[in-house]
């Protein structure tokens, strides 16, 4: 039976409203959750066993019955053979140091705080775990027994993406929750039945709100990246969230800094955790080579494009939205195939971005502070700041895109001179040492070894008069129009005036 839109609630007029606090902080409503009236929940039946990708792939399946599972570090961890079998075929058979460190504590039933990096195998961390404690029994309508809660929408895709392959096997049910798409089908799945909720709070706020998620049966909950959830303001929505789940359950909170708000979730809300403390931010990030490359005002743009043509797979950092935008169409013009990612863009096209990056088909994503931690793609050997970074935690979560799973990295910072100067205090703060460079002091493509390379300047020596200009030598790159960008009848066809 299709579900009945009718009993949405509605704007003034009539329109059914998109939650848009996934990305802005979340609004609530005064109410605790047990004083709520639950409406439009719905009864139903879960149609059909979960669908086995083993059976649609004969060669695969062959190769999971017969993995040995006695050459995996896993079973000693507690993990089942099937799911043993599964992430041997995958070549996953030893597990990282946070997975090590929680798997056992988690697995016995504790409560565990994690402070680990993101790209450090958290989602297996708490995934497993998870599958393994809700294996055997299925859940009722409306009832999750397992609850994942992230603080962006790309995220909640890639940590459904690893960890439901593993419950399909065990016959465990999830679904994904999150703003910007339509309710219809999050609600019907609900109703079918699910095991695992994997959801931003906004949404799932809403859901509860309309009776369409019942907390009753939770038996278990994970805050991934709950720093970054905080520092998104939803401190509040998570913790009633959390609240309105039975005394008692499980909780497994990861975050790559545990002060502030997380640390009053921490006390509010867990029971004698269990610490861990592994691959922290800071000690992946002061691992990579750290750049910044003086620029003229004129110059930034072709600085850069130098920078992501010589480098591809590549995350450039701006400001604002707009920013992002802008710098993408620049680059395409410039011959760079680049996307952009930011909140102002519908899911459906910011997911479609993201794939056209992790496929290969786009070498450069231009991206805000709030999708830095929604990017979690292996390869990137670069991560540009053409934006200087704000404070020292926004640099290190926006440098943590690169240098991932043991790889090397590069990050740098494209900067006027007032601006190096500013970067050499949030350098200290963050605790990376970084080698200023000038940019027309580079000959050649600015490569990663081309940086690292090229003698430092002194981060002082600029003065406030004296600011690099065009990058000599470069052909093409000298003269008239140098750093501007090259968009001026794209520009015009679409109404509005290049950017200078």
């Amino acid at each position: 039976m299709p579900f009945d839109q009718s009993s949405l609630p509605t704007d003034r007029q009539g329109r059914r409203p998109d939650r848009r606090d996934d990305r802005r902080g979340a609004r609530r409503s005064a109410r605790p959750y047990a004083k709520r009236r639950p409406h439009g929940a719905r009864d139903g039946r879960p149609s059909g066993g979960p669908r086995d990708r083993r059976a649609a792939d004969p060669a695969r399946a062959a190769a999971i019955e017969a993995f040995d599972v006695t050459t995996s570090a896993f079973p000693a961890l507690g993990v089942a053979d099937l799911v043993v079998k599964l992430l041997g075929v995958d070549g996953i058979t030893t597990p990282t140091p946070v997975q090590a460190a929680v798997i056992p504590d988690a697995m016995a039933g504790r409560d565990v705080l994690g402070r680990a990096r993101t790209g450090s195998g958290k989602t297996l961390a708490f995934g497993l775990p998870i599958l393994a404690r809700l294996a055997g029994t299925r859940s009722r309508p409306n009832h999750p027994r397992a609850m994942i809660i992230v603080p962006t929408r790309e995220l909640a895709g890639q940590v459904t993406s690893a960890i439901e392959p593993l419950a399909e096997a065990l016959g465990l049910r999830m679904v994904t929750v999150y703003g910007g798409t339509p309710y219809d089908r999050q609600i019907r799945r609900l109703s079918q039945g699910v095991d695992i909720v994997v959801a931003t709070p906004g949404r799932l706020d809403d859901l509860v709100r309309r009776g369409t998620c019942r907390l009753d049966d939770v038996e278990i909950v994970t805050l991934d990246e709950a720093d970054h959830l905080c520092d998104l303001g939803f401190y509040p929505v998570v913790s009633d969230l959390l609240a309105a789940t039975p005394p008692g359950g499980q909780r497994l909170l990861l975050s790559a800094t545990l002060d502030g708000d997380v640390d009053r979730l921490v006390r509010r809300h867990l029971a004698d955790p269990a610490r861990h403390e592994v691959d922290s931010d800071r000690g992946s990030v002061t691992e990579m080579e750290h750049h910044v490359l003086v620029v003229g005002a004129h110059s930034k743009l072709e600085v850069t494009t130098q920078l992501v043509r010589a480098n591809p797979r590549s995350i450039v950092f701006t400001r604002t939205k707009g920013g992002a935008t802008r710098l993408a169409e620049n680059l395409e013009d410039a011959g760079v195939s680049a996307v952009d990612l930011h909140g102002d863009l519908s899911q459906r096209v910011r997911e479609r971005n993201l794939d056209r990056f992790r496929t290969g088909r786009a070498q450069v994503v231009v991206a805000t502070d709030v999708a830095a931690r929604g990017i979690h793609v292996d390869g990137v050997g670069l991560v540009v700041h053409y934006d200087p970074a704000g404070e020292p935690k926004s640099y290190l979560h926006r440098s943590g895109r690169t240098a991932r799973n043991g790889a090397s990295g590069a990050v740098v910072t494209v900067a006027m001179p007032g601006q190096a100067r500013a970067m050499t205090g949030l350098h200290k703060r963050a605790g990376v040492e970084a080698k200023h460079l000038d940019a027309r002091s580079i000959d050649g493509p600015l490569t990663a070894n081309a940086l690292a390379t090229a003698p430092a300047m002194t981060p002082t020596t600029p003065s406030r008069g004296s600011r690099p200009g065009p990058r000599q030598g470069v052909p093409g790159r000298s003269g008239r129009g140098y750093g501007k960008p090259r968009g001026g009848d794209r520009d015009r066809r679409r109404g509005r005036r290049a950017v200078r």
